[in-house]
């Protein structure tokens, strides 16, 4: 029998800029487009996990303890951020959707006690999503 997934929605501000620091303003453009400038998203972030309910509580994650986490260790460093200047992880790294579901999975998947994460979803515009499943 497979365990339930549950997800929590959480939203966040933040800005980042695609290019590379070696290349000419005129590579980064050609190749990022308008994203080789500062520009901003209001993320979407979607969170699930999975385990076994408790038969206490009838839940699969204490919702209160996963908000907390998220807050202390994502929110707290993206939210109103350039995260590819702002967050040391991005320092080697562009700052895609891809890459900042790793960043979160990476940053809470070890504060997590009875659950555990079954996808990161990004929502970076209204027509743009990405996921990952660890």
């Amino acid at each position: 029998m497979s365990s339930p997934l549950i997800t929590k929605v959480y939203h966040f501000c933040a800005a980042h800029k695609y290019g590379h620091d070696d290349w000419t303003d005129e590579k980064n453009e050609a190749t990022f487009g308008p994203d080789a400038k500062v520009h901003g998203h209001n993320y979407e972030l979607h969170i699930t996990v999975t385990g076994n309910i408790n038969p206490e509580t009838g839940f699969v994650v204490d919702l209160g303890e996963l908000t907390e986490i998220v807050n202390d260790h994502v929110l707290s460093k993206l939210d109103h951020s350039q995260f590819d200047t702002d967050v040391e992880w991005f320092n080697d790294k562009q700052p895609s959707s891809e890459n900042l579901v790793i960043f979160i999975w990476n940053t809470i998947s070890k504060y997590l006690k009875d659950a555990q994460l079954h996808r990161i979803r990004i929502v970076e515009t209204p027509t743009i999503y990405t996921d990952y499943y660890g």
